[in-house]
């Protein structure tokens, strides 16, 4: 049998579609394109490529509404308090309990400062400029414009924005390019001819003052805390006509702007306002600004722009997994779950691509400074594994590798372990952990690492996959395994305490041998010596001894508990029901794992879905209660969960936080798309197609698509 023929086999079976036609995925897009006839307050439409994304408001730009400009790149360290220096920053420790250090309950401003340093910054604001005809700047309002209309093409990532301003007609384009932080705006209308219309650029403060910037992101009226500087002529990069240098502590941005010939000007030196005008009467006026942490040695141009945004999105569309539940389903509901898969898998491409996990809102707005949390990387990321979009989680889950260094050090120096790395709950770029109690005692990110390393291996088994992965792993299954303490009294590993639980609602020094951590731990050690014997090497016998003698999973009445020792009416407390229900993922988010029985957590969710405060729940966890219904046949709960009302996403796809966290809160997304995925294309030991869907009523395609675990 040829090579070429393996692959095509290959090829079909990874594309289990109900019937032989392939999906019309370029129509099934276009469908949910969105579209606006008004600013939202919320939330903006954006464009981006995973590392930088523009958030702009009916314009096309950011001309009413500053929504951010940002990147993974794009961070900063404020001032160190006064009278501090980097080597006390440096010095900080926390406490230490039962012989553990910690990093919480340090000197408080020292301890501050590594919370909310660095954070992320928004990189700058680009809105239209309204002259009169003397070319004085017009003070317009959204509410002075007419015809507002704007549709994204989630096709080509091509925002179009029209409207009318005093009779006459203006149109806006706006896309991102896919292998720099840019983007390219072409404007048309017969003002430009008039020297009545131009473009703006304004630039904010950023610091660490707030743990939540949303819906904006920066500090506009605090100018003279920082400070820009603008350059043209000679000495740019190739086709750079201006550079706009942006200074904040000591921490520097470059714009770079470049396309149809212009004049710019700062408008004063109390602002950071600058205006571009096309330098000839011509009715377009296409422009590249470019954002970057040192000078760029070329731009892009607004047309190699477009095409770059268009090719880099069809690609996306056309070559990687896909589900329709729509064209053949006639479950009224089919519509709405289409739009949020479609809108998702746009909002995931263009928000959490990048070389780093994401923070919880994306490039959208700040939360928790704009860090990223280890825990929530799963939730974020893993469906790209699912949808086999590997170019893209390739760049991120190579954090692992990145940080293994940092983990060692936090375990073994840090915190006194006598081997393996522990990985961390809330950080930045650096690897470092930001100090906090929780942050420190949570344990639930720990075998992560693991499942992103199998799902990898399914894709592709391979000998370097092996290797790739291989001190990962093992530093991973390491600590797993020194963490857990062997009890004198029953023989038995316990975890904890001290430890969080998923839910961080539990007292962490009464907290012993939580049911899903202990599920969570087994399938991690498992699939760690399963990975050594893949590579032909011994399992260390630590490993295995720790799994096998791990305490029993907690049991009150029958239904599995939250944690051993816990009241025996925490059904009816509200302080242990209020919160992220994992006792549903013991078999749903995770396969059947050895020390779990499936009676038992069948019926355990069953307890969560009636004595659960789900008004209380959000994000991630509806999808996570759908994986439970979904893997426990009750396929009609799962596409309730993913369609409850409580579980909201606004007309442009955006998840909404609710009362909990700011919008939009992207674990809900990444959650959505994860378990769509395992009910669309099944879990290891399904049967069917769809084995996920209910049988009436729904009709639902997948091609290439893979199996969750």
């Amino acid at each position: 049998m040829t090579t070429h023929l393996i692959v095509y086999i290959v090829f079909l079976a990874a594309c289990s579609t109900v019937t032989q036609a392939q999906i019309d995925r370029h129509a099934m897009v276009s469908r949910f394109n969105p579209v606006r006839t008004g600013s939202s307050a919320s939330t903006p439409m954006q464009v981006g490529n995973g590392h930088f994304a523009f958030g702009a408001d009916v314009t096309g730009l950011q001309t009413f509404l500053p929504w951010a400009t940002m990147s993974d790149w794009g961070w900063k360290n404020d001032s160190l308090p006064a009278g501090m220096t980097e080597a006390d920053i440096a010095a900080y420790r926390g406490v230490v309990w039962d012989g553990v250090q910690y990093e919480f309950g340090g000197p408080e401003l020292a301890q501050q400062w590594l919370i909310s340093n660095p954070n992320r910054v928004n990189l700058g604001r680009v809105g239209l400029l309204f002259l009169d005809q003397r070319r004085g700047v017009v003070n317009v309002t959204e509410d002075g414009l007419t015809e507002k209309r704007q549709v994204l093409d989630l096709w080509t990532g091509t925002m179009t924005s029209s409207f009318q301003w005093e009779g006459e007609e203006v149109l806006v384009q706006t896309v991102a390019a896919q292998e720099s932080s840019t983007i390219a705006v072409k404007i048309t209308s017969s003002l430009l001819r008039y020297g009545r219309l131009g473009v703006f650029l304004d630039f904010p403060w950023n610091d660490g003052s707030e743990k939540f910037e949303a819906p904006f992101v920066g500090v506009w009226n605090a100018t003279k805390s920082h400070t820009t500087s603008l350059r043209t002529g000679s000495g740019l990069g190739h086709g750079v006509t201006a550079e706009i240098v942006h200074t904040m502590v000591t921490n520097t941005f470059f714009t770079s702007i470049g396309g149809d010939e212009f004049t710019i000007n700062r408008v004063s030196p109390e602002t950071h306002l600058y205006h571009i005008l096309p330098s000839q009467a011509q009715q377009v006026l296409s422009v590249s600004i470019s954002y970057a942490s040192a000078q760029i040695a070329k731009i892009s141009s607004p047309e190699e722009i477009l095409d770059e945004s268009q090719r880099a999105w069809e690609h996306f569309w056309a070559n990687h997994g896909f589900v329709d539940v729509l064209s053949e389903s006639s479950d009224s509901r089919a519509e709405e779950l289409q739009r949020r898969i479609i809108l998702s898998q746009y909002l995931l491409r263009v928000n959490e691509a990048g070389d780093y996990p994401p923070q919880e809102s994306g490039l959208v707005d700040n939360g928790w400074y704009g860090k990223f949390h280890m825990e929530m990387f799963f939730w974020h990321s893993a469906h790209w594994a699912l949808w086999n979009n590997w170019d893209l989680l390739n760049r991120a889950s190579s954090v692992y590798s990145r940080f293994l260094s940092t983990a060692i050090e936090r375990a073994q120096v840090q915190q006194g372990y006598p081997m393996g790395a522990r990985w961390s709950k809330m950080t930045d770029p650096t690897g470092r952990s930001a100090p906090g109690e929780i942050n420190e005692l949570l344990i639930w990110e720990q075998p992560h690492p693991l499942v992103f390393a199998e799902y990898e291996y399914r894709a592709t088994p391979s000998r370097a996959t092996l290797e790739k992965w291989r001190e990962v792993v093992r530093a991973t299954a390491d600590w797993m395994a020194v963490y857990a303490r062997r009890n004198a009294s029953t023989g038995f590993f316990d975890l904890g305490p001290p430890m969080y639980v998923v839910s961080e609602d539990t007292s962490p020094n009464a907290t012993r041998n939580p049911a899903f951590e202990l599920a969570y731990w087994r399938f991690g050690l498992d699939h760690a010596s399963t990975w050594m014997q893949r590579l032909g090497e011994v399992v260390p016998s630590a490993w295995t001894e720790v799994k096998e003698n791990l305490a029993p999973l907690p049991i009150e009445n029958g239904l599995y508990a939250v944690y051993e020792g816990i009241p025996s009416d925490f059904w009816k407390t509200p302080t242990f029901t209020n919160d992220h229900p994992a006792l549903v993922g013991l078999y749903g988010w995770l396969p059947q794992t050895a020390n779990v029985s499936l009676n038992m957590a069948k019926a355990t969710a069953e307890r969560v879905w009636k004595s659960w405060n789900i008004s209380n729940c959000w994000g991630w966890d509806f999808p996570m209660l759908a994986m439970s219904a979904a893997r426990n046949g009750e396929t009609e709960k799962a596409v309730e969960w993913l369609l409850h009302p409580l579980f909201e996403f606004d007309d442009a796809g955006m998840p909404v936080g609710g009362v909990r966290v700011p919008t939009p809160y992207f674990p809900g997304s990444g959650s959505l798309l994860y378990a769509v995925a395992m009910m669309a294309e099944g879990w290891d030991g399904s049967e069917g197609t769809a084995p996920g869907f209910p049988k009436t009523g729904w009709r639902v395609r997948a091609e290439g698509m893979s199996k969750a675990m």
